[in-house]
């Protein structure tokens, strides 16, 4: 019995494996092969390299829009307001131009589709100003090597809010300080930087590369360490863009121009607040002989309201495409005789550099910098005048800036 029961179960474990393996085999037979389903196929668009700089400083500028029926370009290179040139279409639907040689400079450009305003697609370099939105081109060369990224010590550029009583409202400026700042302990120069209308406290650090410009200027011994001060010069705003918060109780406009530049509130804020706050908080020689200030347009005419009104302020005074307004100014009650008088005075206090810079084809003030010139040479009060070729640009004012940085404190 014995043996015929472990037979049995001899039989029974042979079986059981012999089925184990058919199972396994017919899991293992693979299965029909099926197509797999269509994808719809991804590939890169064509890669467009714009701008392209050539070695003899020509510009290649490319957009690929197939269904355009027209594509130009404007850009800060060319003559005359609103100026543009026609793009060249080819087979593939990519226009194309190329200009120059161009001087080295940066230039902002856009171009326009049937009508409606595009920045180039082929390039991420993107400045802002208070026209809009615009691509930027870097020329390199002799002329912009100023403007550069280069290896050299760099300043600290800070982002800072203030408080302003006499605007009733937190307000943002930029701080630059020079390398060494933070640990030299000494006390230094201060130069506040003024923009013009429609902008803000951040052009004088994107659009004039103000920070770069000092970096590289100090680096050379071209210009003092000093400490610069870029404030937002229309009185009823408090920062630039998104950054801008809503005052409990903003003192109200009285003026529609661009920053409210006739009412003299912000000349007001930066001679009660700006300067008193920098002068508490920043290590800075705090006299007349170590103060500058200086402007472009809008910032020209506030530098020349608060040094008239303010001789014994600042000695070192740049004023940057702008003359003298003859006409009354609303809210200040300035007349001609008045701005005689007050040169008297700013004479009289010891100016040490009255620079006044202008480009000969600015259609917007070059008459009225003349009659500044007149103006001063009817009081025999000295001063620096630089003009330049161009008009009413940015390319003039880091010119000018860079010429003034160098003639500051010495």
């Amino acid at each position: 019995m014995s043996i015929l029961k472990n037979s049995s179960l001899t039989i029974l474990g042979l079986f059981t494996l012999l089925m184990t393996a058919a199972l396994d085999a017919v899991a293992q037979e693979p299965e029909e092969e099926r197509p797999a389903p269509r994808r719809p196929s991804f590939q890169w668009g064509p890669r467009i390299i714009s701008p392209e700089i050539h070695p003899d400083n020509t510009v290649t500028f490319r957009l690929h829009a197939p269904k355009a029926t027209r594509v130009t370009i404007s850009g800060e290179w060319m003559a005359g307001f609103g100026a543009s040139e026609d793009l060249i279409k080819n087979d593939t639907g990519l226009w194309s131009i190329t200009v120059g040689p161009l001087k080295p400079e940066l230039y902002g450009y856009s171009f326009n589709v049937d009508g409606v305003k595009v920045l180039d697609p082929g390039n991420d370099l993107i400045k802002r100003d208070g026209f809009g939105n615009a691509s930027n081109l870097y020329v390199p060369g002799k002329e912009s090597d100023v403007y550069a990224v280069k290896n050299v010590p760099h300043g600290t550029l800070s982002k800072v809010w203030y408080n302003s009583p006499t605007l009733n409202m937190t307000r943002c400026m930029y701080v630059y300080t020079p390398h060494g700042y933070q640990n030299s302990g000494a006390a230094y120069p201060v130069f506040f930087l003024l923009h013009g209308g429609w902008g803000d406290e951040d052009d004088w650090t994107t659009l004039g590369r103000a920070p770069y410009i000092f970096d590289n200027l100090i680096a050379q011994g071209k210009a003092k360490p000093m400490i610069v001060v870029m404030t937002n010069g229309d009185p009823f705003m408090t920062a630039a863009q998104d950054e801008e918060l809503v005052s409990s109780t903003p003192v109200e406009s009285t003026d529609a121009s661009p920053g409210n530049m006739r009412s003299g509130l912000f000349e007001e804020s930066l001679v009660k607040d700006v300067v008193p706050f920098i002068e508490n908080r920043y290590r800075v020689i705090t006299n007349k002989d170590n103060r500058a200030i200086a402007g472009l347009s809008m910032g020209g005419l506030q530098t020349q309201n608060i040094t008239n009104n303010n001789p014994d302020m600042f000695s070192y005074i740049g004023i940057m495409s702008m003359g003298l307004m003859t006409r009354r100014i609303p809210g200040m009650n300035v007349t001609n005789q008045d701005i005689g008088e007050k040169l008297e005075a700013l004479k009289e206090s010891g100016v040490k550099l009255y620079w006044i810079g202008c480009g000969k084809e600015d259609f917007l003030v070059y008459a009225s910098v003349k009659t500044l010139l007149d103006t001063l040479d009817k009081h025999d009060f000295p001063y620096t005048y630089r003009e330049t070729t161009g008009g009413h640009t940015w390319a003039n004012w880091r010119i000018y800036l860079t010429e003034l940085a160098q003639l500051l404190f010495k």
